[in-house]
């Protein structure tokens, strides 16, 4: 008579160990990716936002004093807090502007920066 065939309640385990393992892998990068995508989505955001104040400045065709002026701004559903710094440039016909954008609990997202130029 023939020995029954199958596997053993060790090597069962051994099985079911590596295959949590793997999964316990598996979605530790899923829930990495996620997060990768809704930061991308914040500072894509956060982009619009600073962008759309750097292009009213230069739509308003005014000459940019320097100092520190704040904003806010609504994107995607979301708000984002930001700040406008104004600093001269070495040649006086020209300021730079920074436009620093913050999420809605005051973490930075996003600096973009621009040279205004006097008409």
């Amino acid at each position: 008579m023939k020995a029954p065939r199958g596997f053993t309640l060790l090597e069962v385990l051994v099985a079911m160990a590596v295959i949590a393992i793997a999964l316990g892998a598996g979605l530790r990068a899923t829930g990495v990716l996620v997060d990768n995508a809704a930061r991308l989505a914040a500072v894509t955001a956060a982009g619009w936002c600073a962008d759309n104040e750097l292009t009213a400045l230069r739509l308003t065709h005014n000459f940019p004093g320097v100092g520190d002026a704040d904003f806010s701004c609504s994107q995607l559903g979301r708000s984002y807090f930001g700040k406008l710094v104004t600093r001269p440039t070495p040649n006086p016909s020209f300021r730079r502007v920074d436009a620093i954008v913050s999420d809605a609990q005051g973490r930075q997202l996003l600096t973009l920066s621009t040279v205004l130029s006097q008409l």
